[in-house]
C-alpha cells in the first residue's frame, strides 16, 4: 500500500492499534521521546526521498513555479473580492478550504498542463511544481476577503461613517481611537461608503499609513503562523500521522502512475466523474433556476423545530463535507453528529428549565443565556486538546528547541521548509513584535499573554479539527475577544484597551477562513516535495504579499468607483460596527471577571479530559473527543447529516467490502469534492460573461 493510501484509508489494521490503549501510547511515545529524529533511519529516510537515493541539495520548486504560483496567486487576489463584491455569486474565498485554489488547480490540470504535455512531455509541471502551485494559492486565498481584507477596511472606517447622537460614539469612541491604525478624513471615509463625488482617483496618500501598519502587525502574525505549523508539522504528520483529508484531494488531483501521463490517473477514473457529475447537475440546475424561474430547483433544506420551538434542527445535504466526511476515521466522523445531536439536547433542556449564564461575548461568540455555555465548554475542550497535544510531543517540541538554541547535529531539519532555528526565533520575533503593535494600540501588557494564549489555542485547536476531521468550515463557538471579556472582565482593559480589542475582530474574529489551515495542509503536501524545501517558505511569503497588497488595492478601486454599501452589505454595514458596537456596550456597562463562565470553561476542559482519557484506556470506547470539540460550534448545522450520511456508508463499505472496496470507491468521493468546488467556478465564470448578479452556490 502506498504511504498517501496509507494516510486515507488506515480503518483495518491501523486504526485497530490506534485504540489500543498499549499500542496507541507505545506508538506515540516512541515516536515523540525517542532518538529517531536525529537517528540514522531519519537520515536513512530522507535521502532515500531524494532522486538516486542521495540527499538532494537541489529543490523540485522551480523558477517557473514560483512565477506561475505568484500570476495565479494575483489572479485570486483580484478575483475573489470582484465576484465577491461585484458578480456577487459563489464566494470562492469564504471557507478555510481555499475553494478558489481547487477550482485553479483543477483548470490547470485539464488545460495549461494537458497543453503543455501534449506539445512536449518534459513541459508540463511536475509533481512537486504543481504541489507549489497549490500551496501559494492556497494561503492566497485566506486573506482577500473574510480572512483579512474584507474585514480590515470596514473596520477601520466604521467608528466615523456610521456615528450618529443616538449611538454616542463621537464621545465614547473617537478620543479613544489610536490615529495609526484608522481613517479619520470624514470625506475620504464618505467617498469610500458612497463612492466618488468628484474624479480624483483613490487618494491613495491617505490609506497609506493605517494600512501600512496593519500590514506590519498582519505580517507577524502570519509569520507566527507558519512557524508554529513548521514547528508542529513532524509530530502532526509523521509521528501521529494525522489524516489531512483536505490535503489528500489536491494529492489525488496530481498523482502520477509510475510513468507520467498527459491526463492524471484521477479524471481517467469513470467513478470520479460519476461522483463529479452529482454536485455539478445538482447545482447547475439551482444556477439556472436563478437564470429561468421556470426551471425547478431543488430544495436547499428544511429546519425541525424541538424542545417547544428553541432549538432547530437542519435537514441539509452538504455535498463537500459529504465527501471530505468519508475519508476520516470512523470514530471521529461517529462522533461528529453524535456531539452535535447531543449538544441540541444540552440546549434545548436547558432552554427549557432555565439554566443559562446572562453574559454578552460580542459578535461571533454563542450569545445567550444558553449558547454562551455552549461557548465557555468549547473554549476550555480547545484548551486541553492543544495543551495534551502539546504534552504527548512533549520530546519532539523539546528537540526542537534543542536544535534551535544548541544546534544539536543529531537533530535533523533538513526535510522542513524553515530550520528550526529560523522557525523559532521567527515565531518569538512575530509574537514580539504584535505583542508591541497592541500595547502601543492601547492594551494593557498584561493582558496580551492571555489575548495570545486564547487566540493560538483557538487557531492551533481548529487547525488540527481540519488536520484531523476534514472539516471544510470550522468556526469556534467563543473568539478571543469574547474569551478575555469574560476572563478578565472589560473593567481591567480600559477605554483605549477595550476598543483596540474590538479590533481583534479584524484577526481573529469571524474565523470562517483563517490562515493556519491552509499552512496546515500546506506542510502535509511539503513532505511530498523531494529534495531541500526551503524555497516553499519563500513561495508562501510571496503568494501572501502579493494578496495583502493587491486585495487590498482591488477592494479599495472598487469600493471608491462603485461605493462600499453598494458592495457587500454584510462587510460594509455590519462588520464595519461590529467593534465600536461591541466596544461601547462594555464601556457603558463595565464587566469584571466572570466567574461562572470560567467554571463552564473548566466543566467542558473536565469533559474533554475525559474523553482523551476513555478513548486511551478502553478497547471499546467508541467516542472520540474531536466531536466534542466541533459540536458546540455553529458549523455543525450545515453539515452534521452530510457526516452521518458518510459514516454510514463508510461503515458499510468496510464491513461488507473490506478495505479493498473502501479503496476503490474513494475517487467517487474525490469527485463529489471536486464537483462541488468546480461547479461554483464555473458557474461564477458564466456569471461574469453574462452579468447576471447574486447567483450563489455554496462551497463552504
Amino acid at each position: 500500500m502506498t504511504e498517501s493510501a496509507r494516510d486515507i484509508e488506515g480503518e483495518a489494521s491501523y486504526f485497530a492499534a490506534a485504540r489500543s490503549t498499549r499500542s496507541f501510547l507505545t506508538k506515540l511515545c516512541d515516536a515523540s521521546h525517542g532518538s529517531s529524529e536525529g537517528s540514522s533511519e531519519r537520515r536513512a529516510e530522507y535521502e532515500a526521498r531524494a532522486p538516486g537515493g542521495q540527499a538532494s541539495s537541489s529543490s523540485g520548486i522551480t523558477r517557473r513555479a514560483l512565477i506561475t504560483g505568484a500570476l495565479l496567486s494575483l489572479v485570486i487576489a483580484v478575483g475573489v473580492p470582484y465576484c465577491s463584491m461585484i458578480i456577487q455569486g459563489s464566494r470562492l474565498g469564504l471557507s478555510s478550504s481555499t475553494p478558489a485554489a481547487f477550482f485553479l488547480l483543477f483548470v490547470w490540470l485539464i488545460v495549461p498542463q494537458t497543453f503543455l504535455a501534449l506539445v512536449h512531455r518534459k513541459w508540463a509541471f511536475r509533481r512537486e511544481e504543481l504541489i507549489t502551485l497549490f500551496i501559494m494559492m492556497a494561503v492566497a486565498t485566506a486573506i482577500p476577503t473574510r480572512g483579512f481584507t474584507g474585514m480590515l477596511l470596514p473596520m477601520i472606517t466604521g467608528a466615523f461613517y456610521y456615528a450618529t447622537p443616538e449611538n454616542n460614539w463621537a464621545e465614547e469612541i473617537h478620543p479613544y481611537l489610536p490615529d495609526w491604525i484608522v481613517l479619520k478624513d470624514p470625506q475620504v471615509v464618505k467617498d469610500f461608503y458612497e463612492g466618488f463625488t468628484h474624479k480624483a482617483g483613490v487618494p491613495w496618500a491617505v490609506w497609506v499609513g493605517p494600512l501600512f501598519w496593519w500590514l506590519i502587525f498582519i505580517g507577524a502574525f502570519y509569520l507566527v503562523v507558519i512557524c508554529i505549523m513548521i514547528l508542529l508539522r513532524r509530530q502532526w504528520v509523521e509521528h501521529e500521522r494525522l489524516v489531512f483529508p483536505v490535503a489528500q484531494v489536491p494529492l489525488a488531483m496530481i498523482r502520477d502512475h509510475s510513468k507520467p501521463s498527459v491526463l492524471k490517473p484521477l479524471f481517467k477514473n469513470p467513478l470520479m466523474w460519476v461522483g463529479f457529475a452529482l454536485p455539478f447537475i445538482v447545482n447547475s440546475v439551482n444556477a439556472l433556476h436563478h437564470y429561468y424561474h421556470f426551471i425547478p430547483a431543488f430544495g436547499s433544506g428544511t429546519t425541525i423545530s424541538l424542545f417547544r420551538r428553541t432549538i432547530s434542527l437542519r435537514i441539509r445535504l452538504n455535498w463537500l463535507m459529504f465527501g471530505f466526511a468519508y475519508f476520516i476515521n470512523s470514530a471521529i466522523s461517529f462522533s461528529l453528529w453524535f456531539f452535535y445531536l447531543l449538544r441540541l439536547v444540552q440546549e434545548g433542556t436547558f432552554s427549557i428549565l432555565g439554566i443559562g449564564n446572562p453574559e454578552e461575548l460580542g459578535p461571533w461568540t454563542d450569545s445567550g443565556e444558553v449558547r454562551s455555555i455552549l461557548g465557555h465548554q468549547m473554549m476550555g475542550s480547545i484548551i486541553v486538546l492543544v495543551l495534551f497535544g502539546m504534552w504527548m510531543g512533549r520530546r519532539h517540541l523539546a528537540n526542537v528547541f534543542r536544535k534551535a538554541f544548541r544546534g544539536d547535529s543529531a537533530i535533523v531539519d533538513a526535510d522542513e521548509i524553515l530550520s528550526y532555528r529560523a522557525a523559532v526565533l521567527g515565531m518569538l520575533g512575530g509574537l514580539t513584535g504584535m505583542g508591541f503593535w497592541l500595547w502601543r494600540a492601547g492594551i494593557p501588557a498584561w493582558v496580551i499573554p492571555l489575548l495570545f494564549f486564547g487566540a493560538f489555542a483557538i487557531f492551533i485547536g481548529l487547525a488540527r479539527t481540519v488536520a484531523e476531521a476534514g472539516m471544510a468550515t470550522v468556526t469556534p463557538a467563543m473568539v478571543p475577544a469574547g474569551f478575555i471579556v469574560s476572563g478578565v472582565g472589560s473593567s481591567a482593559l480600559g477605554q483605549t484597551g477595550m476598543i483596540t480589542l474590538g479590533f481583534s475582530f479584524v484577526w481573529a474574529g469571524d474565523l470562517l477562513v483563517f490562515m493556519m489551515a491552509p499552512v496546515a495542509n500546506a506542510m502535509r503536501m511539503s513532505r511530498e516535495i523531494r529534495g531541500r524545501k526551503r524555497r516553499l517558505f519563500w513561495a508562501m511569503i510571496v503568494a501572501i504579499a502579493i494578496s495583502l497588497i493587491a486585495s487590498l488595492a482591488c477592494t479599495l478601486i472598487l469600493a471608491y468607483k462603485y461605493g462600499a454599501l453598494n458592495l457587500h452589505r454584510q462587510y460594509f454595514g455590519t462588520f464595519a460596527q461590529y467593534p465600536f458596537s461591541f466596544a461601547v456596550s462594555k464601556i457603558t456597562s463595565p464587566t469584571g471577571f466572570n466567574l461562572i463562565g470560567w467554571l463552564w470553561t473548566v466543566f467542558g476542559g473536565l469533559m474533554m479530559a475525559l474523553l482523551m482519557v476513555a478513548q486511551h484506556r478502553f478497547l471499546w470506547w467508541p467516542l472520540h473527543p474531536l466531536g466534542f470539540v466541533v459540536g458546540a460550534g455553529w458549523t455543525m448545522n450545515n453539515i452534521w447529516l452530510s457526516v452521518f450520511l458518510a459514516w454510514l456508508i463508510k461503515i458499510i463499505v468496510l464491513k461488507y467490502g473490506g478495505p479493498h472496496l473502501y479503496r476503490s470507491t474513494r475517487p467517487f468521493f474525490l469527485g463529489i469534492i471536486l464537483g462541488q468546488f468546480v461547479v461554483a467556478g464555473f458557474w461564477l465564470l458564466v456569471d461574469a460573461f453574462t452579468g447576471m448578479v447574486g447567483n450563489t452556490i455554496p462551497v463552504y
